[in-house]
């Protein structure tokens, strides 16, 4: 039987949108990455349509076989909350609801402690479970000690990977902000 840490399969909805966006300073490689309901593929501007079509093809299908692989749906995230407060939080949080959620632009996550519901931005599914499991936790958190004080943060750092986990993050908005000129913030 899998842990509820596991991450498991789970199939992936309609066809995604996919925005194309070339640069003369790319020379040869090409990236992507999903934003939300579609996939952002940057590659050089002097690739021929043919070359176009043939890297949207195979990187909509990396990005596809990826997602079958490791995404969680909300049943999952839910189990991985339970298994996260038992470890690290002796069982104390107990959430009525963990989802996912495309809305959250500026935040990895949030909590409301008095109906006791977290949401995950949809932003963290591409990234690895140890960082999930950090923005999980913190929201878990929350459902204990609802403001950022020491006595909040004490509970978090119960989590061995809190301070990779944090850097990563800032790491990942900086990288967004840079790449694409949207005011995002961690």
């Amino acid at each position: 039987m899998a842990s509820p840490l596991d991450r498991t399969s789970g199939p992936t909805t309609a066809s995604p949108q996919v925005e194309i966006r070339r640069s003369a300073r790319r020379r040869k490689s090409v990236q992507a990455y999903r934003d939300g309901d579609r996939i952002v593929i940057l590659m050089p501007a002097g690739f021929s349509r043919a070359e176009e079509k043939r890297w949207v093809e195979t990187m909509v299908a990396k990005i596809e076989k990826r997602e079958r692989r490791t995404r969680l749906d909300d049943t999952d995230l839910h189990a991985r909350a339970d298994a996260l407060s038992a470890e690290f939080l002796d069982g104390a949080a107990d959430a009525a609801s963990v989802r996912w959620v495309d809305n959250q632009k500026r935040r990895w996550g949030s909590c409301t402690p008095e109906d006791r519901t977290i949401r995950l931005s949809s932003r963290l599914r591409d990234l690895p479970d140890w960082v999930i499991d950090y923005v999980l936790l913190h929201e878990l958190v929350h459902l204990l000690v609802p403001h950022h004080g020491p006595e909040f943060w004490a509970y978090v750092e119960r989590y061995p990977r809190t301070e990779r986990a944090r850097g990563f993050l800032e790491g990942v908005a900086a990288g967004a902000a840079w790449k694409t000129d949207e005011d995002w913030e961690g």
